[in-house]
């Protein structure tokens, strides 16, 4: 698996203005962005998922082509085979766990049937030991449960790759180095390409990844350069 960014956006409100412009080349399994809060990473994550159109250049995940602007291709997010996974986990509160992962399966407005699991549901139920919960409401599960629900609802279609939008800023520090190990051994176990986005120093040597340093709109570290962790 590979991917390859290269894409430059202006963004302007008011008097504002910011200017992205990032170049990422990777054949790594699981690529880390590092940066501050409003550097670009987010947009980065949201361009490669369909989500934020670029002015120009390109995205390429495993030579599959999802954004060119010159050859003038620009794949609907429901084609990219991308699935993203907010920092806020953005899980419907009056579905169930069940309801939540297979949510995107069925096209339409309808929400799915309780109590009707598809078999790919219960897959994932299965995979990340969510059973005893699977009837039971976002509100009424714990911060690594829901956590757990938002990427199963994102592996449920079986994606390409896997972006993930700061999944541990919102965990307690004790939850936080069980869940970097978890995700690890989930990434093992099914071989998944991720991407995912931080501001903790921490998650970016837990990770072990290949990391790229985002600042101001402008990749300015590698591991050839190490991050400005200072």
């Amino acid at each position: 698996m590979s991917v390859d960014i290269a894409i430059r956006k202006t963004l302007r409100s008011d008097d504002r203005h910011f200017e992205l412009d990032v170049a990422i080349v990777s054949q790594q399994r699981r690529v880390v962005l590092f940066g501050p809060s409003g550097s670009g990473k987010s947009l980065t994550l949201r361009a490669v998922a369909g989500l934020l159109t670029p002015d120009t250049g390109h995205v390429l995940v495993d030579g599959r082509v999802l954004y060119d602007s010159a050859a003038r291709i620009d794949l609907p997010t429901r084609m990219r085979e991308v699935a993203y996974v907010y920092q806020d986990y953005a899980l419907f509160p009056h579905l169930t766990v069940a309801q939540n992962i297979g949510f995107g399966l069925d096209r339409g407005w309808l929400n799915p049937r309780r109590r009707r699991h598809d078999e790919r549901v219960r897959r994932w139920v299965d995979s990340f030991e969510l059973g005893n919960v699977a009837d039971s409401y976002p509100s009424r599960i714990s911060g690594g449960q829901r956590q757990r629900v938002a990427l199963a609802r994102a592996l449920v279609s079986g994606p390409r790759i896997v972006v993930l939008d700061e999944p541990f800023a919102a965990l307690d520090p004790a939850l936080r180095g069980r869940m970097r190990s978890e995700l690890m051994a989930l990434q093992a176990r099914l071989d998944l390409q991720l991407m995912v986005i931080t501001h903790d120093p921490a998650d970016v040597e837990a990770l072990d990844g290949h990391t790229f340093e985002i600042r101001d709109g402008r990749v300015v570290g590698t591991p050839d350069r190490p991050p400005l962790v200072g």
